[in-house]
This record gives C-alpha cells, sequence and structure tokens, in this order.
C-alpha cells in the first residue's frame, strides 16, 4: 500500500504545513496564495523535495477546476446590487483594460526581454487580466472594508476579465501559428466568430442555468437538504455549466460566474447555508492550484531572465494597470483616490501562470521563456500588492472605518451627524456656507444630485470650507451625513 500512503502522506503534510505557515504570515499581511505558491516550489524539482513535476497537461486542467470554482464561489456572494453598483467600471477594465494593458504590456516585452512583437502581444494577453482567486482572497484577509464601489469594481472586473485574456491569449497563438498571412479574410472572420461565440455562449448559457438552477433549489432546498449537500449540488452543477460552455466553443469562466451570480439572487435563501462549505471547496481549489503551479516552476530556470522579467513585472504595475484604470475610470467619476487604489489591486495570481501554458501545450518556440517571466510578474504581484492592501487602502483613504473605533469613524464621517431630510438653506447659514440655488432641497438629495451617481459610504461633497460626507444608507438613499469643517 506504499503507492497509496507514500503520495498521500507528502500532499496531506504538504497542504497542512502550508495552511498553517499561511496562517501565521497572513497577521503580518503577507499573502497566503504565495505560501501556497513557494510551498510547491520548495517541493520541486529545485527545492528541499526534490519532486520532478512537468506535467503541464494536468496542470492546466487542474487550474481550470480550480479557477471555475473560485469564480463561482465569487459570483454566489455577489449581491445584485453591488454588481450594478459595479457592473459599467468593472466591464471597461474588464474589456478596454485588458486591451490597453496588454498593449503596454508587450511594448515592455519588447524593450527588457527582447521579444518580437506578436510573442510579446502574447505576454501581454497572458499577464493582462486581473486573478479572482487573488482579489477574492486578498480582499477578504486585507483586514479592511472598502467602499462598496471601489470593492465591487475590483471584485467583478476579476470575475469577468478572465474571458478576455483567453481570447487574447487563442487569439495571439493562432497568429503567431498561422500559416496563412494576416490580411486574410478568412483569419479574421475566424477569430471574430470566435469573440463572439466566447462572449455570447458563456453570457446565455450562464444566464440560462442560473436561473434553471435557481429555480430546482428553491424547489429541493426545504427537503431536508443539508448545506454541505447544497454546496455538493452547485460545485457540480457549476463545473457542468463550465464543461458544456467550454465545449461549444463558449467561456466557461464568464458563464459559471454568470451562474453562481443569478443563484445566489434568485434563490438566496436556498444559497445560504450553503456557502461556509463553497467556501471550503474555494479554499481546497486555491491550495491546490498554487501548491501545483509552483511544482511547474524549476527557479534555476527563471535567473537568466529574472532581471528582464523583473522589468516586466514594474511596468505592468506602475504604468500598463495604471493607465488602463485611469483611461476606463476617468468618465466615471471616481475620485482620484480610488482610482490610485485600483490601479494598485491589480493582483495577478494563478490565471496568468494558468494561461502561459496555453503555449506550452501547443508547442511555441518560445514557450518556455513566457512561462517564466509570467511567473516572476505573479510573484512579484503577490509580494508587493498582496501584501500592501490594508496599508494601501488605509492611506488612501478608501478604507472605511471599523465602528467600534470612534476615532477612525470621526476621521473617515466627519465631527457631526445631520439629518438628509434637512434643507440644504437653514444648514448654509448656520455654518456660514455657499448656499445653492434650491435652498428648499432637502441636504441628502442636493448630495446625490452634485455626486451625479448612485451614493455610497464614504462619498463627499464640497461645501465652501465643509466637507459632507455619507455616513449610512437605507435602500440606496442617503439616511445619515457627516459633516467636518476646515479649522
Amino acid at each position: 500500500m506504499d503507492f497509496v500512503n507514500l503520495p498521500l502522506f507528502a500532499v496531506s503534510a504538504l497542504v497542512f504545513v502550508s495552511v498553517l505557515t499561511g496562517l501565521f504570515s497572513a497577521r503580518i499581511g503577507f499573502s497566503f496564495l504565495l505560501v501556497f505558491l513557494l510551498a510547491g516550489i520548495l517541493a520541486g524539482e529545485d527545492g528541499i523535495g526534490g519532486y520532478r513535476f512537468d506535467d503541464f497537461r494536468l496542470g492546466f486542467w487542474v487550474g481550470n477546476v480550480a479557477l471555475a470554482i473560485i469564480l463561482l464561489d465569487g459570483g454566489l456572494r455577489t449581491a445584485f446590487s453591488t454588481f450594478r453598483t459595479g457592473l459599467k467600471p468593472a466591464f471597461l477594465l474588464a474589456t478596454v483594460g485588458v486591451v490597453v494593458c496588454t498593449l503596454l504590456t508587450a511594448l515592455a516585452g519588447v524593450l527588457f526581454v527582447g521579444l518580437d512583437w506578436p510573442t510579446a502581444l502574447l505576454l501581454g494577453a497572458i499577464v493582462g487580466s486581473t486573478d479572482a482567486a487573488a482579489v477574492f482572497a486578498l480582499l477578504t484577509r486585507s483586514g479592511v472594508s472598502l467602499n462598496e464601489r471601489v470593492a465591487a469594481t475590483l471584485e467583478i472586473e476579476s470575475g469577468v476579465n478572465d474571458p478576455m485574456a483567453v481570447y487574447l491569449t487563442l487569439t495571439f497563438i493562432t497568429l503567431a501559428t498561422a500559416t496563412t498571412t494576416l490580411g486574410s479574410g478568412s483569419m479574421w472572420t475566424t477569430l471574430a466568430w470566435s469573440f463572439l461565440q466566447q462572449f455570447g455562449w458563456g453570457t446565455l448559457l450562464g444566464l440560462g442555468s442560473g436561473f434553471a438552477m435557481a429555480a430546482l433549489l428553491n424547489r429541493v432546498a426545504g427537503k431536508d437538504a443539508g448545506g454541505g449537500i447544497l454546496a455538493l449540488l452547485l460545485c457540480t452543477g457549476g463545473l457542468a455549466v463550465f464543461a458544456s460552455t467550454g465545449l461549444i466553443g463558449g467561456s466557461g469562466f464568464l458563464a459559471v460566474y454568470l451562474f453562481g451570480l443569478i443563484v445566489a439572487n434568485r434563490a438566496s435563501a436556498a444559497i445560504t447555508p450553503a456557502l461556509a462549505a463553497m467556501d471550503g471547496y474555494a479554499w481546497l481549489a486555491q491550495a491546490g492550484m498554487f501548491l501545483l503551479l509552483g511544482l511547474l516552476v524549476t527557479p534555476s530556470s527563471l535567473l537568466p531572465t529574472l532581471a528582464p522579467a523583473l522589468a516586466v513585472a514594474l511596468s505592468l504595475m506602475f504604468i500598463a494597470r495604471p493607465v488602463a484604470v485611469w483611461l476606463c475610470l476617468a468618465p466615471l467619476r471616481f475620485t482620484a483616490r480610488e482610482t490610485w487604489f485600483i490601479s494598485w489591486v491589480g493582483l495577478r495570481g494563478a490565471v496568468p501562470i494558468v494561461l502561459a501554458l496555453f503555449p506550452l501545450l501547443a508547442g511555441l518556440p518560445q514557450a518556455h521563456l513566457l512561462f517564466n517571466v509570467a511567473f516572476v510578474v505573479v510573484l512579484v504581484s503577490l509580494l508587493l500588492q498582496g501584501s500592501t492592501i490594508g496599508a494601501v487602502a488605509r492611506w488612501l483613504g478608501v478604507a472605511l472605518p471599523d465602528p467600534g473605533d470612534e476615532a477612525q469613524v470621526r476621521a473617515v464621517f466627519g465631527d457631526f451627524a445631520l439629518d438628509p431630510a434637512m434643507p440644504v438653506g437653514p444648514l448654509c447659514a448656520f455654518y456660514d456656507l455657499p448656499a445653492p440655488p434650491e435652498i428648499t432641497q432637502a441636504l441628502g438629495d442636493w448630495m446625490a444630485g452634485e455626486l451625479g451617481r448612485p451614493p455610497i459610504a464614504g462619498d463627499r461633497v464640497r461645501m465652501g470650507s465643509a466637507t459632507l460626507i455619507v455616513r449610512q444608507l437605507i435602500a440606496g438613499r442617503i439616511s445619515s451625513v457627516g459633516l467636518s469643517l476646515q479649522e
């Protein structure tokens, strides 16, 4: 029985030690996912484990299954109200933003790695999207509560930008291996049809299967079905949606995220008992995926390209991502602080490594180089961005205060609480502030008009020497206003 016991002991011990180490490292802000990745490296060919693992097909299979479970869990935890708040900016970031990141990162690949343009564009597509596993996990464990607009934008972006990254990656692989010229009409027709298939089938099957599963759960949830059974039903159903969408040429990533979103909001009572078990499935998926991807890496092979890969990673973090975010969010009235924070939380995780397996499986000449560069990008992102989310959120002022900390509450929401139903005229007269034309208008309504978008807790409006802050909302309407006066 050694062929069963030895591998089982090795895998279980590796996961156990990784989780235990992650629990301690998380207290000092060290990324939990980075611990899993490093554990895989240490167990690998150049590490203390010395295990040689180069089964890229298995890594690709496990990575896809794990990402499907993680996206399903993310969709199940996204409320419709949150989805509406973050949909427009997230959609822009997941489409236009990914393309801009791809192009600027490709330029870095040409300048620093010495790639030709087709291969550089492929590199840009591989690392161009944020990672759902990293964003969902690290925002939750960052120790801060973000305002709804920022949190929703980041989470939805990471949930829906994978299809664009996958499409661009496959497109540039097709161009790199094409036997016809780039100007061939048949090639561009094929690429355009692929785009429509990816997003069309992904959206259609994700929404359709979500409504069907919600109807099913509402019928069976009361039949003594515990949370564990319901979570198993959800997980297998989500994987079936992911796989069937992929079989007909659609985006399984988009489909499984929309599936989870619809089910959670159409059958919320049935879903709630299953969320604890789903959280366990998601963490198991993340642990297994990052450990396996760490095993695929041979650190000694990274050394020759470490410096140019670092240059690409820093270019992505400090140039490509900020430029893309500012271009996408400029028309949407995000504050500068919110935009800078979203720029910083462009976390790269398992998705770029999984996408980097595409060129390896396709047999491209520089596939191993692309894999190594992508791995360095992920490592740097988890190390620098992943470990500083909380600190940067507090520094930029996008973190909401702990309700039990009076000093924090006053620092964020102001020293005085006002009734949003009071007219703005008397307020301006009492504090000697410039009055708006409609002095009889309710304070809350005036603030909502000045914001020009649905208000969220923490929104600020200047009025002369005073700053008015949205303290609380009920059913989307401002229910409490804070006042901060300049000294």
